[in-house]
């Protein structure tokens, strides 16, 4: 039985260790290959000293290294903290802060950016760069030794793992917050295993899928198809695209069975010029509704490629998929729960909805998260008792309340109505405008601000941002988004201001 998320890629070795597990770029990597390199970053973590339950981060972009690291984590014993490599390092140093992060996994690029911030973030020990020639440890801080990633694989004595089981925490993966601050939703091995296999599931994912990894790793739904693949022993191909066209080459090149994106991504690529055969079994899209213009073109250009319309939420990994053979009958359904969930629609009293009342979506089952990290008022607020609670039972299920407001048909069938808070969903992120209002708040020439999403066809929603300037002070609203630009990653800087 595979019960701790490293397992997925342990189990897939023993039954087929000469089957193709990683590909990145010119790198091919077989799963036996893949699960020594995950024993090798595991002994490297448990020779630092990480302790059982150690914040583990990895702040990379895709590649072979950051994956070993992210299950190695796993297979120490320790946590995985997954940091979006499009964050600034000020988001960075907060996350690592906010975890208490004792070993950080980056490059010497991303480390070159982090320095003057590191020596604040005071439980970090360890830094391992990859691709770096560092011949035993350098001092890069108060404490803080810096050592070669590869060479610490290699020279690692076989460590012992700490002891774990599944209800034991796997990961923290940070979504933006309504007050500002990013909130890390805990992840148990149950909850990402039990998520990749019913993923895997309603896909119909076998041995001979090969699954292009577009996403950040950092995402919920990026992280998915690297634990679905390792379930069912598919193939991921890691790719960091700067353009829609590389995505549309690898395809082709790499004969992809699996494509999953989010909408502003969709709307470029539905543009490409795909060859009439194509390799594409399936498409997915989550982060957001995919217009109906673009499904349309996809659609047209990739006949063969069944599209799975689907919602989820980092707090209980994915709520509901839209059956392809649905969509011409209910285009504008999210879809109903997925295997081994059930998603509710109440109301403010948590008695059920009569069939297209409006109500909030609750999700209950073994998706739903730990709750958020060191913060037991907005877990309280999330995380509550389900509202179907079974008659006898002295302890309350907890369920997640997502906030959203959905109806469904006499189906069961789900449509999305409207968000109860004031997140901004633009390319697929969650963003919290605070956050946004901060870093305009801390320019000296800013008296007011105020960021607002407005619907936009490619995004979703795009940032607005609206400022009033301190007496006497004169606004350039070129020379504010350059300033943005010092301190937001792409996906959060304002579209105007």
């Amino acid at each position: 039985m595979t019960a701790l998320v490293h397992e997925l890629i342990f189990a897939s070795a023993r039954r087929t260790p000469d089957a193709e597990a990683l590909v990145y770029q010119a790198s091919r990597m077989r799963y036996a290959a893949l699960a020594a390199a995950v024993t090798a970053g595991a002994n490297a973590l448990l020779a630092c000293g990480a302790a059982r339950g150690d914040r583990i981060a990895v702040y990379l972009d895709k590649c072979p290294e950051g994956v070993a690291a992210m299950f190695g984590a796993s297979a120490a014993g320790a946590v995985l903290v997954p940091i979006n490599p499009l964050l600034k390092p000020e988001q960075v140093a907060y996350i690592l802060l906010d975890c208490n992060v004792s070993v950080l996994v980056t490059s010497a690029e991303r480390l070159a950016l982090l320095l003057a911030v590191l020596p604040d973030c005071t439980d970090l020990t360890t830094v391992f760069v990859t691709g770096a020639s560092i011949d035993g440890t350098i001092a890069i801080g108060p404490g803080v030794q810096a050592t070669g990633w590869d060479n610490a694989c290699a020279t690692a004595v076989t460590g012992v793992p700490h002891q774990v089981i599944d209800a034991d925490m796997a990961a923290i993966l940070y979504t933006s917050g309504s007050t500002g601050m990013p909130k890390g939703v805990v992840l148990s091995h149950r909850n990402m295993v039990i998520g990749a296999t019913s993923v895997a599931e309603y896909l119909g994912n076998t041995p001979q899928d090969r699954i292009l990894a577009l996403l950040p790793l950092s995402f919920d739904y990026g992280l998915s198809q690297l634990t679905t693949a390792f379930h069912v022993g598919a193939t991921v191909v890691l790719l960091n695209y700067l353009l829609p066209r590389d995505v549309l080459n690898v395809v082709l090149a790499e004969r992809i069975t699996g494509l999953a994106a989010v909408p502003p991504l969709w709307l470029h690529i539905a543009e490409l010029a795909w060859p009439q055969e194509c390799s594409l079994r399936y498409i997915t899209n989550s982060g957001g509704a995919m217009p109906t213009t673009t499904l349309a073109r996809l659609r047209s250009k990739l006949p063969a490629a069944a599209p799975y319309l689907m919602y989820g939420l980092t707090e209980a990994f994915r709520s509901t998929y839209l059956p392809p053979e649905e969509l011409a009958r209910r285009p504008d359904s999210m879809g109903r729960a997925i295997p081994n969930a059930e998603v509710l629609v109440v109301r403010p009293d948590g008695s059920r909805c009569a069939p297209d009342e409006a109500g909030e979506l609750v999700h209950r089952g073994a998706l739903v998260a730990m709750g958020y990290w060191n913060d037991p008022a907005r877990t309280a607020e999330r995380f509550r008792p389900c509202p179907v609670a079974h008659a006898g039972l002295p302890l309350p299920e907890i369920a997640v309340w997502s906030g959203d407001t959905v109806r469904a048909d006499s189906e069961g069938f789900l449509y999305f109505i409207s968000r109860a808070d004031d997140m901004i969903k633009s390319s697929g992120y969650r963003i919290s405008p605070t956050e946004v209002e901060e870093v305009l708040y801390a320019l000296p020439s800013v008296a007011e601000a105020a960021a607002i999403g407005m619907p936009h066809p490619a995004l979703g929603h795009a940032i607005v941002a609206v400022v009033t300037p301190r007496e006497g002070q004169v606004l350039d609203g070129v020379a504010l988004l350059a300033a943005c630009r010092q301190h937001l990653p792409t996906y959060m800087l304002p579209a105007r201001i």
